[in-house]
């Protein structure tokens, strides 16, 4: 049985897809994603990880957030934090809140708690399409950026370069909190 969220997820993946004229077999091939999953996923059946999200909403043109406010069908202007979607990755525990009102807008802003330990990857697709920067507001995090490997601490800040597969890390043993500011990039 699926719950609420998970059927509208799917629904607005399925919605997205269409929009783009792109078939199952399409998005698979752009987003590395198995058939079978994306149908899962589009009839609520699967409740995806925040890396498989990653994958399909880069694969799309979108971000994360965009995906995920898309899927709570919310267009209101002021959002109260009791009222921010939040989603949780049932693999990692990493929790993402929605911080911004309008998904799609020129800024997006999202708060990440990491848990001890935990790591989440996505493919440099995730990033082609918007400009990131991270801000750490408590605990640790190590940040890969392709090669390279940023160590940082609360109140530090990190624009990313081109875009590279990516993975946020926490070392530490207690949660890492960040903001991450996302804008669109020209093309």
């Amino acid at each position: 049985m699926s719950d609420p969220f998970s059927t509208s997820l799917g629904a607005t993946l399925q919605t997205a897809r269409l929009a783009r004229d792109l078939s199952v077999s399409a998005l698979s091939d752009r987003s590395g994603v198995s058939r079978a999953m994306i149908g899962k996923i589009e009839r609520g059946e699967a409740q995806p990880t925040a890396a498989l999200l990653g994958r399909l909403s880069g694969a799309l043109g979108m971000s994360l957030s965009e995906l995920v406010a898309r899927a709570e069908g919310d267009g209101r202007r002021l959002i109260r934090a009791a009222d921010q979607p939040t989603w949780i990755d049932p693999e990692t525990g990493y929790r993402r809140r929605a911080v911004s009102p309008v998904a799609g807008g020129p800024i997006e802003l999202v708060e990440v708690e990491l848990p001890p330990g935990a790591r989440a990857s996505f493919p440099a697709d995730t990033y082609t399409f918007a400009h990131h920067q991270i801000w750490v507001l408590a605990g640790r995090l190590r940040f890969h950026e392709g090669d390279m490997v940023h160590d940082l601490a609360t109140g530090d800040c990190l624009q990313l370069g081109p875009p590279a597969p990516c993975t946020y890390h926490n070392p530490g043993n207690r949660s890492c909190r960040y903001l991450v500011a996302l804008t669109r990039r020209h093309t």
